[in-house]
């Protein structure tokens, strides 16, 4: 159903825009509009909160439609995912109503606040504060690469509360567009998404109620954060695959239709090993998409593992089907009057927000190594090499000898001063 809806929207409305909407970097108010009026923009949320019920899979299905057509759509769609993802994981029962009704209802966008000039992979670095003042908090900072910014009516902002604290120094708090002391900054000018605004925003002495303060505990900023990402990579992975799977179309059918030496290009071997290895690529990406947006639904203990291996796999899956794309295409692939370009050129972003790929790894290692700590048995089945003079038990024993004699000689050598009354 979704994946039928969501196609629809794409094919109808965001492909015949993207070319437009690309050169004139503005934000696709139509393109909203259509996915709202489909029923789109509450697909993740709870029923309760006026949500479709639809779980990290179902949004994975939209995403992945919408950037087939468009990178730029199907970052739209995802940001507003993002934001409100850490509404669902801390938010009040009185805050979830309150921000995810409307936004549900395709009313209302939203933001999502994290990363500032100094503070990139490295989150836990953040600069803005946010002070209680009675029965408010009070923000002073910036945020960078804020995605939504001025098209967004409501914005995710993570500042630190508690500046001596190391485990609970930031906590999250919504803010609202028209708040004084909050304004717009730079707008970039970016290589590829460029129908979405990503802007700097300022915050000078922006006073926010304190029932803003996202879950009304302190200190949870943090949590709240990894815990999006968590569950917001397997959408970023779904552009990737959206955006790498509408590549190899356009590849296959330029392929179909270009000739050279009297025959279609796809007709020769070098070509269709190019598209075998695009397709079959994309497609490992998609079912590791998949298979981590349910290991989020049903919520798996390797999530985190299982999201940055989709992130990172589909990502970099992305950035070559697109760049072998333009290839395929040849010196037209290089021109903005076709299509193709601009795939790779979305692509790229896919590899650096939401956690850079070099993160990603980090992150899948250090799981592994955990998971290693469980697999110790395994030891007993691997050959373990002797050498005379390194680990042969006389050398074992000779050595335990001489460290403990060296502590015995070392612990009589120390004088222990002594206190007279």
């Amino acid at each position: 159903m979704w994946r039928e809806r969501a196609r629809n929207v794409a094919e109808k409305v965001v492909r015949p825009l993207a070319a437009k909407y690309d050169r004139e970097q503005e934000y696709p108010w139509e393109i909203k509009e259509a996915i709202a009026k489909a029923g789109l923009m509450g697909v993740w949320i709870p029923e309760e909160y006026g949500g479709a019920g639809g779980g990290v899979i179902d949004l994975c299905i939209c995403v992945e439609e919408l950037s087939g057509a468009c990178g730029g759509g199907g970052v739209l769609y995802a940001v507003i995912v993002l934001g409100t993802f850490p509404v669902l994981v801390g938010g009040t029962e009185e805050q979830k109503h309150r921000f995810l009704r409307p936004i549900a209802k395709g009313e209302k966008l939203i933001s999502f606040g994290l990363s500032e000039k100094f503070a990139g992979s490295d989150a836990a670095s953040l600069r803005a504060t946010a002070v209680k003042d009675g029965d408010s908090y009070v923000l002073n900072g910036e945020k960078k690469w804020n995605t939504n910014g001025g098209a967004a009516d409501i914005y995710t902002v993570f500042a630190v509360t508690d500046p001596a604290s190391k485990s609970r120094r930031t906590s999250a708090i919504m803010v609202e567009m028209g708040t004084p002391g909050f304004r717009i900054g730079k707008v970039e000018d970016k290589m590829g998404i460029r129908c979405v605004p990503v802007v700097e925003i300022h915050f000078e002495n922006c006073r926010v109620p304190a029932k803003n303060l996202l879950g009304e505990v302190p200190g949870m900023g943090f949590k709240h954060a990894m815990a999006t990402l968590d569950k917001a990579r397997p959408g970023v992975a779904a552009q990737a695959v959206g955006l790498a799977q509408g590549a190899l179309e356009y590849a296959m059918v330029y392929a179909g239709y270009r000739e050279q030496f009297g025959a279609p290009i796809s007709s020769f071997q070098m070509i269709q090993a190019m598209l075998a290895d695009m397709a079959t690529k994309t497609e490992a990406a998609r079912n590791l998409v998949y298979v981590a947006a349910l290991a989020v639904d049903t919520a798996a203990p390797n999530v985190s593992k299982l999201s940055a291996m989709c992130k990172l796999f589909a990502t970099d899956t992305a950035m070559e089907v697109t760049t072998d794309a333009v290839q395929i295409f040849g010196g037209y692939g290089y021109m903005r009057d076709y299509p193709i370009e601009k795939y790779m050129r979305d692509a790229k972003i896919t590899q650096i927000y939401e956690g850079t790929n070099q993160v990603q790894r980090m992150v899948v290692a250090r799981s592994l190594v955990k998971e290693s700590l469980g697999l110790k048995h395994l030891l007993d089945f691997i050959p373990k090499e002797i050498q005379k003079g390194v680990n042969d038990p006389e050398t074992l024993k000779r050595l335990a000898e001489e460290s403990k004699r060296l502590a015995e000689e070392t612990l009589g050598s120390v004088d222990v001063p002594t206190h007279n009354a």
